[in-house]
């Protein structure tokens, strides 16, 4: 239903939306009551003035796009004046090793019109890394170049013969591209029955029955039709982009079972999803109730966060309202983009972070073994990152510290209040340092680089680019050529780098590596290739070991919860484990 008569239509889902039983900023679940002031947090604040003063030191990053031989690409969303919404969403990147030669690759989704035919649009594209930072394109013949109006990039060994395969997420049919482990790929999606015909946004592989082979989660955006686009305005009365609440049609995300067999079955109706709505952009997967199977986190844009529960009977129980993670501190639903985890207390449970639209601060839920409270503030985000419009992020630990810090990937949505040259929708990224409170202050120059970075910034990945044992960041643009960031940071210290390989030699998704630190108490750090928004990234797992001067303990779950090795480590070991057949 939607109300007319506006410079814009305004949809119900328009209004502010306020989980039952919402009150004085408690959300109320039965007797729960999550999200409430009493936390024991360290340093809370109502406001945190110290969270905007930047550090104003060397940067942390330098961009080595062009050296690198990525600077051939650039994107193209197809704009053309008539505001289609799926051209603001777009973007898609990958950082994963294709030919198992151990060094990172990068696969860059492209998109082209909305309406223009398939196999008119530009293709994705393949890069073959050589492990020092450097690329080629390799492209021509790979088989990599799906000509989906593309959103989104997820990575996994789904037919478990030791390589990753590609998952490209598109406005129509998605694509499912298989490697055969030196780069090639063939595009296998009707046969494998995971095409879909929704707007899709991000894609996870997950294990979700616990049966050994990778399952496959998408998460769909809104029921979109290009003869239904409909006009929408600023509130000074200048075209723009609409919000997903105008067209009051939020989509059910999907559920590809797998057979073992390398198909699939859509699952979606019988596991419960077709059940719950949402506008979903954002997913990751992680143990987060800590009873040996993943939960599927959605971030939805301006509709309430899923938690998806995979139950014993094969089933999915949506327990976000009463795990704590659905709506704010404020029982409002926020613009849910990009999502984080990582375990920033060290109390062996990984936590969450959503970040949303300019106006909205990130949402930072803390995690007590599958329970969730809303403590933005606390972590020093309730100011400095409403600014911006944030999409791509990333929890980790970039100069090696031993604390995480945080990376955005910012660009509006809509226009500014005041027109601008060039993009109109560009943002400068922001990079916040994280310290032994697990409070963030952002760092100047303004996202870590001497010259800031400006653009409609969308998917970001992370990984290690130039086997130097730290996070790299290649950022994905609308629009524009890509960012690739190398670390220099982090130079100066020495952290740990885990890498486990199941029993095919491919990463272990959902094994979990448990790191105790000295003064840090001991880290859940969960094996995953999807978070950020519409991203694959590496996954090596990096620790850092502040001044290393003290050994590190580690001891390792894997996914299906065997107890594998435990050990102690130096800062600068790279420790390599592959579960026996």
């Amino acid at each position: 239903m939607q109300i007319r008569g506006l410079r814009r239509p305004v949809s119900l889902f328009d209004l502010p939306w306020r989980a039952p039983g919402a009150v004085a900023g408690c959300v109320l679940a039965g007797s729960l009551i999550t999200g409430c002031g009493g936390d024991a947090d360290p340093g809370a604040a109502a406001t945190d003035p110290a969270a905007t003063a930047a550090t104003g030191e060397a940067p942390w990053f330098t961009e080595v796009t062009a050296a690198a031989g990525l600077g051939d690409f650039r994107h193209v969303s197809g704009a053309d004046g008539r505001y289609l919404m799926p051209e603001i969403m777009t973007t898609g990147a990958a950082l994963v090793d294709v030919n198992g030669d151990g060094a990172l690759d990068v696969y860059l989704a492209q998109a082209g019109g909305v309406d223009q035919a398939r196999a008119e649009r530009p293709g994705n594209q393949l890069y073959l890394g050589d492990g020092k930072g450097h690329f080629r394109n390799v492209t021509d013949g790979s088989g990599a170049d799906d000509r989906g109006y593309a959103m989104g990039v997820a990575t996994g060994d789904y037919d478990g013969d030791g390589d990753m395969d590609l998952y490209v997420s598109n406005l129509e049919r998605n694509a499912l591209l298989q490697n055969d482990g030196q780069g090639h790929f063939t595009d296998v999606t009707e046969a494998a029955g995971v095409g879909g015909s929704s707007w899709s946004a991000s894609a996870v592989f997950v294990d979700a029955d616990s049966d050994g082979d990778l399952d496959l989660f998408v998460t769909n955006y809104i029921y979109w039709a290009l003869d239904g686009e409909i006009d929408c305005r600023s509130p000074q009365g200048v075209r723009t982009y609409c919000s997903p609440k105008s067209y009051g049609a939020p989509a059910p995300d999907s559920y590809f079972e797998n057979q073992g067999d390398r198909t699939f079955v859509d699952a979606s109706e019988r596991v419960g999803l077709r059940a719950a709505f949402g506008n979903g952009l954002g997913v990751v997967c992680a143990d987060f109730d800590l009873d040996g199977r993943p939960e599927i986190f959605v971030a939805n844009d301006g509709t309430p966060n899923q938690l998806w529960d995979p139950q014993p009977d094969g089933t999915f129980k949506e327990t976000a309202l009463i795990s704590g993670c659905a709506v704010d501190v404020q029982g409002a639903a926020k613009a849910g983009m990009g999502v984080s985890v990582a375990d920033i207390d060290a109390d062996g449970d990984e936590d969450l972070l959503v970040v949303n639209l300019t106006g909205e601060d990130d949402s930072f839920y803390r995690n007590d073994s599958g329970q969730f409270v809303d403590r933005t503030p606390a972590r020093g985000l309730a100011v400095v990152s409403r600014k911006r419009t944030r999409f791509g992020v990333a929890l980790r630990d970039f100069d090696l510290d031993g604390h995480l810090d945080l990376f955005h990937a910012n660009g509006r949505v809509t226009q500014p209040e005041r027109a601008i040259e060039g993009d109109p929708f560009a943002e400068e990224n922001m990079l916040l340092r994280g310290n032994a409170a697990g409070r963030f202050q952002e760092v100047l120059p303004r996202g870590g680089v001497a010259v800031p970075l400006v653009a409609t910034s969308r998917s970001a990945a992370f990984g290690d680019i130039d086997g130097d044992g730290d996070v790299d960041i290649l950022v994905h643009n609308r629009d524009a050529g890509v960012h690739l960031y190398r670390n220099d940071v982090a130079n100066s210290r020495k952290g740990v780098t885990f890498e486990l390989l199941d029993e095919h030699g491919a990463p272990a998704i959902g094994a979990a590596i448990f790191v105790r630190t000295p003064g840090h108490g001991e880290a859940r750090h969960e094996v995953r290739t999807t978070d950020s928004y519409g991203a694959a990234s590496s996954p090596l797992i990096h620790v850092g070991a502040g001044d290393g001067s003290a050994p590190m303990g580690y001891r390792i779950l894997w996914a299906d919860g065997t107890e594998g090795e435990s050990g102690a480590c130096e800062a600068g070991a790279a420790i390599k484990m592959q579960r026996s057949r």
